[in-house]
This record gives C-alpha cells, structure tokens and sequence, in this order.
C-alpha cells in the first residue's frame, strides 16, 4: 500500500504544473523607477497569460526571460496608455521571435469615449493605421504571426485549451474597463484592473481565488475625485475578506499613495485576515 501511494504521489508531482505570477509593473502613469502595470501569468516557467502592457513593461518582460512565442493570450483591462503603450513594441518584437501561430488579444468595448478595442487595434495596425506598414499582423499573411482581436461585448467566459478566462465590466469612470479571473490548472488569479468596485461583481469574480491583483491608487484619505475611479484601501479590504481570497497583491502603486503603506496595510488588516503582498517589479509570486 506505502509502494502504491508513493507511485501515485509521483505520478501526480510529475503531471502538476508550476503556475507563478510575475509583475512586470507595479506602477501607475507617473514618471518614476516602476513600470506601469503589467502582469505575467507562467506555467513551468513559461510566459503563458500577458495581463495589461504599460510604460517599461516591454524591458522587464526581456528580463523576466519571457518568450513571445510561448505567449497564449494577452489581455487588456482598459485602454488608458499606462496599461497598453508597450504593445506595438511587442509585436514588432514578434517579428524577431520564432513564433509563427496566431495570438489571441482581449480587450473591452468602446464608448463615445473609447474606441472598442477591435477599432484601437486597427488604428494602430490596420491599412490606414498609425503602423501600417505592420498591417499583415491583422492577416493570415502576416510575416511572422497573425492577431486574433477578441472584444469583449458583454461579460463573457473564454475558454482555451490550458486555462478559462472570465471578463466582467467594472467602474473605472467614463472608461470601458475590464476585471479578469484566470483559471490555469486548479489556480485561480484575479486581476481587478482600475475600478473603484462600486457594484459587488469583483467579490463574485473573487470569491476563493489563489490570488487577488488589486489596484491601489489611491490612499484612504483625500482624492475625492479618484475615488470615482479607484478602490480606496477599506473597499479592497471589503472585497477581499468578502471574497475569502488567499493572497493579496497591492500593485499600480502611484506616488499619492507612496508613505501611505502602513495605513493602508493596518485599514486592510483589520477586516482582511489573509497573506498581503506589496507589488515590486519583477516580483514572482509562485502558487503553491
């Protein structure tokens, strides 16, 4: 019977996978020493889910050791540049790269303010686009690989051969923005983007996940104003012990909130009673 369990347990160590969480940006849209958010999803070491693509983030994913071909998705939770201005950068990188099958790229509907995500893509990489000489990319004639642009209408479930993603819209203001959770193997991350979480969609999103990405833009005191857009530290923590999530990830930390982390961390520690974790650039968090 010892023989047999044993045999079982190494059979299983050998088929589980690593799956880790690396960030590549901790930041938000200033000027600093932190990229702008961005989030990396590996699986045995491999870069397999790109969450968001801001300032700086294209270097740390060089020295993450990242592969564009092993890339599986990328996803976009709004369109503000600090989230997405690295991503031309990636795809002429593609050019380089030995990928050669197609990419699938999510991002959010449009609005009167916001081209949909569909249309953003084009006026970058379509015929009459800011890049057109990379339109191929937009083709099943493209020189090294070919998007498949995938805009989200409404909440929606993907699923993929490794992993399901599930997109649910959130309060970010006048931006169509996205929250994300990403079930790889039997770990769930979920990434909460930039909303203020007016509704309970992001405790539902949430609820028993490995991981919690949440943005901390703004401190508990002031910025009236933001707090239309953000979740100040007391909602994380609502969100968080509501959800009964693992480990929480404080990222697209922005220079308001800098000297504010030990009354963010006492707000948040009242109410939530799990693992937090400050985001630092390059930081891999590895689920066990």
């Amino acid at each position: 019977m010892k023989k047999l369990l044993l045999i079982l347990l190494l059979t299983y160590s050998a088929l589980s996978s690593e799956i880790s969480l690396q960030i590549l940006g901790s930041g938000g849209p200033e000027s600093g020493d932190r990229a702008s958010a961005s989030y990396l999803i590996k699986k045995d070491g491999k870069a397999t889910i790109l969450v968001d693509f801001g300032g700086g983030s294209f270097l740390h994913f060089g020295q993450a050791k990242a592969k564009i071909e092993d890339l599986r998705a990328v996803l976009f939770t709004h369109l503000h540049i600090d989230h997405v201005v690295e991503l031309p950068a990636l795809l002429k990188a593609g050019y380089f790269s030995k990928r050669n099958c197609t990419l699938d790229i999510i991002g959010p509907r449009g609005n009167k303010f916001f081209p949909g995500f569909n249309k953003y893509i084009n006026l970058q990489f379509g015929k009459h686009g800011a890049y057109r000489y990379m339109s191929d990319i937009l083709t099943d004639e493209s020189d090294s690989f070919t998007l498949h642009i995938m805009e989200v209408p409404k909440d929606t479930s993907y699923h993929f051969k490794e992993f399901d993603i599930k997109a649910v819209y959130v309060n970010h203001g006048i931006v169509p923005a996205l929250a994300y959770k990403i079930t790889i193997d039997d770990k769930t991350i979920v990434f909460s983007g930039d909303t203020s979480a007016e509704s309970d969609k992001l405790i539902k999103l949430s609820m028993n996940a490995d991981i919690l990405v949440a943005h901390h833009a703004i401190p508990e005191n002031g910025y009236e104003g933001a707090a239309k857009l953000h979740m100040k530290p007391s909602r994380i923590a609502q969100i968080a012990t509501q959800a009964n999530i693992k480990k929480l990830i404080l990222s697209h930390r922005m220079k308001r909130t800098f000297k504010h982390e030990k009354q963010t961390q006492e707000i948040i520690s009242k109410k939530f009673k799990g693992h937090i974790i400050w985001a630092e650039d390059l930081m891999e968090v590895k689920l066990p």
